[in-house]
């Protein structure tokens, strides 16, 4: 079986020819963790792993990861979206691609994904 990457780039098509495409991050959240460590922990070929100070208690934590992500990802929280995994520590969240792609010209699906890679490996913190 082959491994799911962390971060993959999604395109639906819709109606007369229009299309939607938006970044998929496979992460494991470890919630609870001291202020000091909150942030990327790591990123690996399966996953984003975020520590997040949040407990996870009634969503909590999920908002928690939303809010670490925007600020590291420098888009609006509005164009996050927790997608799998409401009420487990594997989750699966949906960014907007237009967000990475607006005033930059046309970069292909590969430089998009890098981008967002090397925007969360230059985060990534010695949790």
């Amino acid at each position: 079986m082959a491994a799911r990457s962390a971060i993959t780039l999604i395109q639906k098509s819709g109606p007369k020819s229009s299309s939607t495409e938006f970044l998929q991050l496979r992460c494991h959240i470890r919630p609870g963790a001291s202020k000091v460590r909150e942030g990327v922990a790591a990123v690996t070929d399966e996953s984003v792993e975020l520590c997040v100070s949040a407990p996870p208690q009634d969503g909590k934590a999920n908002k928690a990861v939303i809010e670490i992500l925007s600020e590291i990802l420098g888009v609006p929280k509005s164009d996050l979206q927790i997608t799998h995994g409401m009420k487990t520590r594997d989750k699966t969240i949906s960014v907007a691609s237009t967000c990475f792609r607006r005033g930059k010209g046309s970069e292909s699906n590969e430089d998009l994904v890098a981008l967002v890679r090397q925007k969360l490996l230059s985060q990534e913190s010695d949790a």
